[in-house]
């Protein structure tokens, strides 16, 4: 990168500062040719529904990468450069908001296009004060005192527009066609009868150029950030990050009830799974489910249930422990399987299944990955969180006891970034 030298009592020049400018955007833009390449690349921009919903939606803060020319025109007093390429790179510091209209006609239906296109302009025309040889106390208003007004800012943003669609039968509508020269961004459908748009409504085009990675130090499980959810709700992506390490686990299951000379057997562990998602968009809300535990059974009868799945929407997912169907309210005894699984996973474990009652002792219930195996007891044994399988209930000193079952444990799903 090169740098100005100045000197004690030298007259300061507009180039110095212009110098300064140019240098700068040459050198980052060179930076970030090395490391997103010469192709557009797209960051930000999270498109999202108005809160409360409306048939507006909100374009967030954002950049855009573009190979351009130093400078196609003069900048202040310096001159064109148009012989070299260079990475170039429009930020959009707020929001874009653009209003839809649905279908006049019934069972009709209209996709709208959001594209973007890097632009760089001058602008900010201001009447700039200049220096009055024959009376420096009275500075000239504009270049010779013409009062003419200048442009004192040479920015580099992204231009953002909606483009509708054709109205067709609902199924037969079609994504209007990205204009050249700009970047299509998201798709937006609205039928007929529509009131407001919702996350449903909004699509990612598979073809924009949204920058899915980070640097090893903003990437997830790298500290900068975890949130972990006991019961379900919502993650909510925060700025700046478009991907996320989940772990999750599974409900474990619940135990029988034990009937006079039979003990019950323990509860099966939910699943365990881990995953690495990429392709977010800051602002996106995804929904968590957190999966219970199953209930226990009782000496009145009810039956034990099974745990619930862990999810984190489509993206990945761990089941919770079963009840296989030989365990039941008169025959207790059995310890319950299959175990839970990760589904979708970079890491996929099954849980373990619970062990069989044996004489007078309920059998012990299975644990979920990373968790641990619940004992028996004379009454049945709550599962061990995350994910475990409730113990089985016993039969007393005699063996002519019966006893209530216990729940499994809840699972458990942790977000980092």
């Amino acid at each position: 990168m090169d740098r100005n030298i100045v000197y004690p009592f030298s007259i300061p020049l507009d180039t110095d500062i212009l110098s300064i400018n140019r240098n700068i955007m040459i050198s980052i833009g060179y930076l970030a040719q090395a490391v997103l390449g010469k192709n557009t690349m797209v960051d930000g921009f999270a498109c999202l529904p108005t809160v409360p919903s409306t048939m507006t939606v909100t374009v967030g803060p954002g950049c855009m990468t573009a190979t351009s020319v130093v400078d196609n025109s003069p900048y202040g007093s310096l001159p064109a450069v148009t012989t070299d390429p260079l990475l170039k790179i429009g930020v959009n510091l707020g929001t874009t908001s653009f209003s839809l209209t649905a279908p006049t006609v019934s069972d009709q239906s209209v996709c709208y296009l959001i594209e973007g296109m890097f632009q760089e302009f001058d602008c900010n025309p201001t009447i700039l004060a200049y220096y009055n040889a024959s009376n420096p106390n009275v500075p000239f208003s504009g270049p010779n005192n013409s009062g003419a007004a200048q442009n004192t800012v040479r920015s580099q943003n992204v231009q953002l527009k909606l483009k509708a669609g054709i109205p067709a039968t609902t199924g037969s509508q079609v994504i209007p066609t990205v204009d050249d020269g700009w970047v299509g961004l998201y798709a937006i459908t609205a039928a007929y009868g529509q009131a407001f748009v919702d996350s449903n409504s909004i699509a990612t085009l598979p073809s924009a150029p949204f920058l899915a990675w980070r640097l090893p130090s903003l990437c997830p499980g790298f500290a900068s950030g975890v949130q972990s959810f006991t019961s379900s709700g919502t993650f909510g992506v925060p700025n700046g990050v478009t991907q996320v390490e989940v772990e999750l686990w599974g409900g474990g299951s619940g135990s029988y009830a034990s009937i006079a000379g039979l003990p019950s057997g323990g509860g099966s562990g939910g699943g365990y799974a881990r995953k690495r998602i990429s392709g977010l968009l800051p602002g996106q809300q995804i929904a968590v489910t957190v999966g219970l535990g199953g209930t226990g059974g009782t000496v009145a009868g009810t039956p034990a249930e099974p745990g619930s799945t862990s999810s984190f929407a489509t993206y990945v997912s761990a089941t919770g422990g079963s009840l296989n169907y030989l365990a039941a309210v008169s025959s207790p005894q059995l310890g319950a399987t299959p175990a839970g699984v990760g589904v979708a996973g970079d890491a996929n474990f099954n849980g373990s299944v619970g062990q069989a009652g044996i004489l007078t002792q309920g059998g012990m219930g299975g644990a979920a990955p990373m968790g641990g195996a619940q004992n028996s007891g004379t009454t049945g044994n709550p599962g061990v969180f995350p994910g475990g399988g409730a113990a089985g209930a016993g039969t007393g000193p005699t063996g002519t006891y019966p006893y209530n079952g216990a729940a499994g444990a809840s699972g458990f799903v942790i977000v980092r970034w």
